[in-house]
């Protein structure tokens, strides 16, 4: 299992560091340039509004069903059709909420017409990721790896036509960047739902109000930690835009999604280890199998990563926001210093928080879940009024390291691994290691020619990055012969 997992992840990782950074830096981007800040921030509200919603989407379904097909392929073909149609239902219900909703804020018409293009997005994102969890949990990951940067490659062909393409006299508008996205998630749910539809041999819908019920009541504990994690991820610029005056509150919200914009796409990193642990997870546990190797390999792997690249990109904030953006740079980096050391706990929750939805403990994941999102409601209330911005970003960081610490503590209470206090020792001199490379890096200038003298700052960059790469293999976090061993044997 180690194997799959090994040779999956670096087929994931590759598919999507070769997409998703071409999609954040050459796309989106490049997006809220031309439309300017406050009309990306416009869109950037909606848009998290449209998020707080997606329970109603989904009630935890998908997140059941990857448990469960993993566990049980067989059950596929008796709950597919069944599903396709509660998804359907559920989908109708959550825009009649969300435009409720959206009235009762006094939501003006131009608001409402993205909303309405944004809930359908919201719903065919959704329908994508059920898709996916059926392919996955039969372990078929290379077709779901395709599938999974699918959408952004068309996204990318349509915005870079509309963008450089000249089939427009007039400048890039927002809608068009949500209109791209509708077309390409319209594409990559009939092509998943294609390979669905085969493997389940499907034939008819099947509406039945007791099936109905039963996979809601199965799923429920999914759908409410799906909706307090998304209240406690999603609430922040939402907050901003509510309680700041109307144009204060969405150039603030531009500001926070400035900074947002990086931790975002490391995100998607860790991301991609939950998407193939919970259906390894869920089968080992099925099996009987120890997972203490496993939990240890995946969480090596990422929190490593996540220690380099999230103080790499803290030290080197100021030059990076300076890269990205031409105004509101001095701003945008005080909110991404006080977000990106938040990827370090995110990883954390996605290795921990995976094992533990894998081995049912939705009640305590629950729980911990709405101690975050009390931690978060808050600190935002208290903070956003002084530190704006800020305020916020100083709110999700907090939050993600307690959800992150609570979770290992569940884990180690739960499952009673033997503390590693050597491994645990290792980490923290890798970590206090690559702090000191990350200020020696800045206290010395390397200069290479190739480069401007505005941007002579990636030397040292990548020189920090080679260091803590190099630590990490000399600590034997990263050790190329035990990959080797594991590739080689583990069948």
């Amino acid at each position: 299992m180690q194997r799959k997992f090994l040779t999956n992840l670096g087929l994931l990782l590759l598919l999507n560091l070769l997409i998703k950074p071409i999609w954040i830096f050459g796309i989106d981007l490049t997006v809220q340039r031309i439309v300017g800040v406050g009309d990306y921030g416009f869109y950037f509200v909606i848009l998290n509004f449209s998020f707080l919603f997606n329970i109603i989407l989904d009630l935890g379904i998908t997140n059941y069903n990857n448990r469960n097909i993993a566990q049980h392929n067989h059950l596929l073909n008796k709950h597919f059709s069944g599903i396709l149609v509660l998804k359907l239902l559920l989908g109708l219900t959550y825009v009649v909420i969300a435009f409720v909703v959206a009235m009762i804020l006094r939501y003006n018409a131009d608001q409402f017409r993205l909303l309405g293009w944004l809930a359908f997005n919201q719903f065919l994102l959704s329908f994508i990721l059920y898709l996916r969890s059926n392919i996955s949990g039969f372990m078929m990951f290379k077709t779901d790896s395709m599938l999974s940067v699918l959408d952004r490659l068309l996204m990318i062909f349509f915005c870079g036509v509309l963008l450089w393409g000249h089939v427009t006299t007039t400048p890039f508008r927002i809608e068009w960047f949500v209109y791209s996205q509708t077309t390409a998630y319209s594409i990559t749910a009939a092509i998943a739902f294609l390979i669905v539809v085969k493997k389940a041999h499907f034939r008819k819908l099947n509406w039945s109000w007791p099936f109905f019920l039963m996979i809601i009541k199965q799923s429920m504990p999914f759908a409410l930690l799906v909706l307090l994690m998304t209240f406690y991820n999603r609430l922040d610029p939402v907050m901003l835009e509510r309680m700041l005056p109307e144009k204060t509150g969405n150039e603030q919200v531009g500001i926070y999604a400035s900074g947002f914009r990086l931790l975002d796409a490391a995100n998607m990193i860790a991301y991609l280890f939950g998407v193939l642990l919970i259906p390894i997870f869920s089968k080992m546990i099925k099996k009987r199998q120890p997972i203490e190797h496993m939990l240890k390999l995946s969480f090596t792997l990422i929190i490593t990563l996540a220690i380099i690249v999230g103080f790499g990109l803290f030290f080197y904030s100021y030059e990076l926001m300076d890269l990205l953006y031409d105004t509101h740079i001095q701003a945008s980096t005080s909110v991404f210093r006080l977000l990106i050391p938040g990827f370090i706990a995110v990883s954390t929750t996605y290795i921990f928080g995976t094992l533990l939805t894998a081995n049912g403990n939705l009640k305590q994941l629950n729980l911990i879940a709405a101690l975050g999102l009390i931690i978060n409601l808050i600190l935002n209330y208290l903070l956003i009024p002084h530190l704006l911005a800020s305020g916020s970003a100083v709110s999700s960081l907090v939050t993600q390291f307690a959800m992150a610490i609570l979770q290992v503590m569940m884990v180690q209470r739960i499952f009673k691994f033997k503390v590693n206090y050597r491994y645990l020792l290792t980490l923290l001199v890798f970590l206090v290691g690559v702090i000191g490379f990350n200020v020696l890096s800045r206290l010395f200038s390397i200069h290479l020619n190739f480069l401007p003298a505005d941007k002579a700052w990636l030397g040292n960059f990548a020189l920090m990055l080679v260091s803590s790469v190099a630590l990490a293999f000399i600590l034997r976090l990263w050790s190329l012969g035990s990959l080797l061993k594991i590739l080689r044997e583990d069948r």
